[in-house]
């Protein structure tokens, strides 16, 4: 479970480390029981465990008469590991075979503590309690077993619960919106202050992943000759005429790319000489992945921390750029460059389209390009990576925002199962290269509505159409 790697309570120094693993996997997300599980009575306290994950060495139960919430919404229970063995206790001089704990969650933080341990032996007499003096909250991460559970303990279950909540996301939606309003007036302050004291300098547009060559040095012009009287001026010859259909293609030419109308993704490839792989380009993406062979793909190997981002809205799309951050696959390592984001997901599985899609953009050492394709589908709960990326939306496109104190960790928003499809295709915004990898995970991520609400302000359709696949590969995780 990956609650072993969160819990703040340290255990108790008697464990050895695969122990001690085995001791934090009873976190305070242990609040909802499989309702197939037949409930048993242990110890003398007459709680009634219900097993919700059954892993070799150890059982995970829950007592569901324990849950509670009070009116802050928080919510509390009891849990316990049951061992195969029991473990000796230093403390006691004896053995122990199961451990309880009280575990509370806060809904509207996202967070847990774990408030008292019970260590019990096999006959469920009670060897001794573990009092948590300082109750600790952590946040919950994405993607967990911790995270499902709280979605679906918190989720209200009456009309009084629902208005509750309802009333709570919009208070915190106004504090945010608040927040994002201070810091860009804030920057806007400093902005006008620094042009004020300087010259002020061109701001270098940011194209969505468009590839930038190098400028060719300007053109020689003579200087002038000196002033003498005109001679007679000869007579100025007529222009040859145009061939037929430049004009419309100048007219192309001067359109910027975008989603609709002239400048849409039928169009793209006769915008530009450069853009003409996205209409001859042969491998090209975004396609609908079907058909593939199931195999025995090697994992993908990320290497992801909590770091500080930039964000701007490109006019395509909103991209976060980040510090640190990259990924292994088969034995080749690619650089986080950006992460961005497209309404619907351009990608298609067996034909379904998802409510959004990150693409999280990769470069290796020899400029090629890996692209991992995280689907996002809406439900109950916000996505903590998302919403720490929409407080900063700046006010303005190509203005770009960088939070002092904000870091986001991308682990959080990949799936907690790392099964993905794998194909070559291209960038899916021009100019279309080819040649890119794509990394497609399988289980989709859940973000709210009111997050897929939000970049739909901004961009109701950033998608291309897919594309035909011409016979392409397709491989996936079985």
């Amino acid at each position: 479970m990956p609650a072993l790697e969160t819990n703040p309570i340290s255990a108790p120094a008697s464990l050895t480390r695969g122990a001690l693993t085995t001791a934090l996997l009873l976190t305070a997300g242990l609040l909802q029981a499989a309702p197939s599980a037949a409930p048993t009575k242990v110890g003398d306290d007459g709680r009634t465990w219900q097993a919700i994950s059954t892993e070799p060495g150890k059982r995970i139960e829950v007592d569901r008469a324990s849950i509670k919430r009070d009116e802050s919404g928080k919510v509390s229970a009891w849990g316990r590991i049951v061992l195969e063995k029991d473990l000796p206790d230093a403390q006691s001089a004896s053995n122990y075979r199961s451990i309880e704990a009280l575990g509370r969650y806060d809904c509207s933080n996202r967070t847990y503590a774990t408030l008292k341990r019970v260590y019990v032996k096999a006959s469920g007499e009670l060897l001794r309690e573990e009092e948590i003096k300082v109750a600790t909250d952590m946040p919950v991460r994405a993607n967990t077993l911790d995270d499902k559970l709280l979605r679906d303990i918190c989720r209200p279950t009456t009309a009084a619960d629902m208005r509750k909540l309802t009333q709570a996301t919009v208070a915190k939606a106004n504090v945010a919106a608040e927040e994002l309003k201070k810091a860009n007036e804030e920057m806007v302050k400093k902005a006008v202050q620094r042009e004020s004291t300087q010259a002020p300098t061109p701001v270098k547009s940011l194209e969505h992943m468009e590839i930038q060559k190098p400028q060719a040095a300007p053109a020689y012009v003579p200087r002038p000759a000196p002033y003498t009287a005109a001679a007679p001026r000869a007579a100025k010859p007529r222009p040859a005429a145009k061939p037929e259909g430049l004009e419309g293609a100048e007219q192309h030419h001067a359109i910027h790319w975008s989603y609709e109308g002239e400048g849409g993704p039928d169009f793209w490839g006769r915008l530009k000489p450069d853009f003409a792989t996205c209409d001859k380009g042969r491998r090209q993406s975004p396609i609908d992945i079907w058909d593939g062979i199931r195999v025995d793909l090697p994992p993908i190997e990320f290497s992801y921390r909590p770091t500080r981002f930039r964000l701007v809205d490109n006019g395509h799309t909103l991209q976060a750029s980040f510090g640190h951050g990259s990924l292994t696959h088969l034995g080749k390592t690619y650089d986080l460059v950006q992460v961005h984001f497209h309404r619907p997901s351009e990608e298609r599985v067996n034909g379904k389209a998802f409510d959004m899609v990150a693409h999280m953009v990769h470069r290796s050492d020899d400029n090629q390009l890996a692209v991992v394709a995280v689907l996002l589908e809406k439900g109950a709960q916000e996505h903590p990576v998302i919403q720490t990326l929409w407080n900063y939306i700046p006010l303005e496109k190509n203005q770009e925002v960088l939070p002092p104190d904000a870091a986001v960790d991308l682990n959080q928003l990949l799936p907690e199962k790392r099964g993905y499809y794998t194909y070559m295709g291209s960038l899916t915004t021009p100019p279309c290269s080819e040649g890119v990898l794509w990394l497609v995970m399988q289980q989709p991520v859940q973000v709210s509505a009111q997050q897929i609400a939000i970049f739909s302000r901004l961009y109701r359709n950033n998608a291309r159409p897919v594309q035909p696949s011409n016979g392409r590969l397709i491989k996936e995780s079985r």
